[in-house]
């Protein structure tokens, strides 16, 4: 890789951090400077504005978001075995994450819903992808026998990342991981008793 293409893709992973702990809105072109050791003219050098940065922030984090649920789901066959999967993905962001700060798809949704349509976009389209993948493996699990036939995916989508999210919201709240666990054990039950055929 040559010394730009470097630099650009530590400008990202760095500005990356930066917006999902601080937010677009209160991460400065100063903070990306002092992060990234550049001055802003070596930073304009790769992005035209700060929102073209933070659209390609945003894409890299969920592109480490999307590499954990690629990872939790390999191997995983049956349905409710992939959906615990996905769980499993959202109960290591408190001790774990994978770009510092948390849940980047909610801490982007909550800032950019009334604020910035183009994060805001992004934020829809990346939760769109996460309610797909359920939807789709609680369509696929019932058509095998393994999922009750009763399972709505839409449903079932809404409620784990409610669950899931609100566990993230609290942990990072109150600065404890145990809110967190406590969703994920309690949709791991609900998977279990509620949703396995």
């Amino acid at each position: 890789m040559r010394s730009g293409e470097l630099t650009r893709e530590n400008i990202i992973r760095q500005a990356a951090a930066l917006f999902n702990q601080q937010g677009f809105a209160g991460a400065s072109m100063s903070d990306i400077m002092q992060a990234t050791g550049l001055q802003k003219g070596g930073i304009y050098r790769h992005f035209e504005s700060k929102e073209a940065l933070a659209l390609e922030a945003f894409d890299y984090a969920i592109a480490q978001m999307a590499g954990r649920f690629g990872a939790a789901l390999a191997g995983r066959e049956h349905a409710v075995d992939r959906l615990r999967g996905v769980v499993e993905v959202f109960a290591r962001l408190h001790d774990d994450p994978p770009v510092p700060g948390g849940c980047p798809m909610l801490n982007t949704a909550i800032e950019s819903d009334d604020g910035n349509p183009a994060l805001r976009d992004r934020a829809r389209a990346a939760m769109d992808g996460l309610r797909t993948l359920i939807r789709q493996t609680v369509r696929k699990g019932i058509l095998r026998g393994e999922v009750r036939a009763d399972v709505d995916g839409d449903e079932l989508a809404t409620l784990m990342i409610c669950t899931l999210e609100g566990g993230v919201a609290l942990s990072r709240l109150y600065g404890d991981g145990v809110h967190l666990r406590r969703a994920a054990d309690a949709m791991r039950r609900y998977l279990d008793e509620r949703v396995r055929a």
